[in-house]
């Protein structure tokens, strides 16, 4: 049983929400000690961090892997190569697959290629009704069985409430957390930014913030009455989280989460109809944006998320309405994050507690903390090595980032999971 020890790291632990410099000791794949003073002398392996932050790798809830079905856009190898040069030691990937991951056998596939081709964790999450179609639900016992995280329809708007109300009901019984995409599919449909003045100017079709608060009113009525664990999986408006923080007074088991692009960009980077900023749900006003990242500082919003979804050049090479929607983040989650710690708006423990610490609590995982006996999967990263970003260098088979050509700052140089190293920065 090998053994490596991390020196004059700046350890980040989102659990005890420290920020200061030690050692840390691994060994049989988990943290066997950590420590502020004179660090063991007995490693197999000594890496001198020399200064840099070493912190729980990155959870990353709703990421899309594309397999089976769109290979040519990512494959689970790809994604996974993404993962682990992006500081992800964790994929939780999405169902919305062709065909979608909706029974036992889809979910087993997908889980078999994350063990063969996959340098991190992957968790597959299944459908709620079958095809996400929203008019039957899935066999959610036999997909729990067959190693299902949780249940969505992704970005499938279930409208009948009598079928999503019998789903919450089944996965309540069995303890299985949904995840939604809070959203009223009749205001929403066929909008390509968010409603306003620039929307006006631009002539696109848009969409009101109300119908991101009116879906999630309509989800957490339907919880309160089945009382299933819910997440929503992007909250981008500040209309909605009034109702959100209600439910969490109230005692629901409800979680929410962000986007990172809803965290780092808003409405006007859309520009002149630049594609790689059309996201689903769109980017909306600065003063959302900055709601947003107040609410993840006061806990309002549990989670952060890349929602990695990769488009291939036909798809977003487009006039900007009929463009698809969404952008690879793997890579950049970490980078984008550090734009809020520089800014001065999150500190590293409070990134750390919604990339790693919240989402792991979430899924019953013993990840996304420093303590002795979890599981050593990390990330050695510099926070303030300044790039800019070149979209052709990514690990990802499509390259549409809303970031190409940016200066960012923050580097992973060194990703582990189970203690073993899995990307490693070249020294140049």
């Amino acid at each position: 049983m090998t053994s490596s020890l991390f020196t004059n790291a700046r350890l980040i632990d989102p659990e005890a929400q420290s920020d200061a410099t030690g050692w840390l000791l691994v060994k049989g794949g988990r943290i066997a000690a950590i420590g502020t003073g004179t660090p063991p002398k007995d490693a197999d392996r000594v890496i001198d961090a020399s200064g840099k932050c070493l912190a729980p790798g990155i959870v990353d809830i709703g990421v899309k892997t594309c397999e089976p079905g769109e290979r040519h856009k990512e494959s689970i190898r790809t994604a996974g190569a993404a993962a682990a040069a992006g500081g992800v030691t964790t994929m939780v990937t999405r169902p919305d697959t062709d065909p979608c991951i909706d029974t036992p056998e889809a979910l087993a596939f997908v889980k078999r290629r994350g063990e063969q081709v996959s340098p991190v964790r992957m968790l597959p999450m299944a459908a709620l009704t079958k095809g996400r179609a929203g008019r039957e639900m899935t066999e959610i016992g036999f997909l729990l069985d067959a190693g299902a995280a949780a249940f969505t329809d992704c970005d499938h708007v279930v409208t009948d409430t009598k079928v999503l109300t019998r789903a919450m009901t089944y996965a309540r019984g069995l303890g299985a957390l949904i995840i939604m995409h809070p959203q009223e599919p009749g205001l929403s449909g066929g909008a390509a930014v968010t409603s306003g003045k620039f929307a006006s100017l631009k002539g696109l079709p848009a969409v009101p913030p109300m119908a991101e608060r009116i879906g999630l009113e309509r989800d957490l009525a339907l919880v309160e009455m089945t009382r299933v664990r819910y997440h929503a999986d992007q909250i981008s408006t500040a209309a909605a989280l009034p109702a959100l923080a209600r439910a969490k007074a109230a005692g629901l088991d409800v979680t929410a989460g962000a986007s990172i692009h809803h965290l780092t960009l808003n409405e006007f980077d859309v520009g002149d109809y630049r594609t790689f900023f059309k996201v689903k749900p769109p980017l909306r006003a600065e003063d959302d944006r900055l709601a947003m990242v107040q609410a993840v500082a006061d806990g309002t919003l549990d989670i952060i998320s890349s929602m990695h979804t990769p488009q291939d050049e036909e798809s977003k090479r487009l006039p900007f309405e009929a463009a698809a929607s969404g952008a690879v983040a793997l890579e950049t989650l970490l980078p984008a994050a550090m734009r809020l710690y520089h800014a001065g708006d999150l500190n590293l423990p409070q990134l750390f507690r919604a990339m790693a610490l919240n989402p792991a609590r979430r899924l019953g995982l013993d990840a996304g903390t420093l303590a002795q006996g979890a599981p050593a999967d990390l990330v050695l990263f510099d926070p303030d090595a300044p790039f800019v970003l070149d979209r052709f260098t990514l690990r990802s088979k499509s390259k549409n980032t809303p970031f190409d050509g940016m200066r960012m700052e923050g580097k992973v140089l060194m990703t582990l999971v189970a203690g073993d190293i899995v990307f490693e920065r070249d020294a140049a």
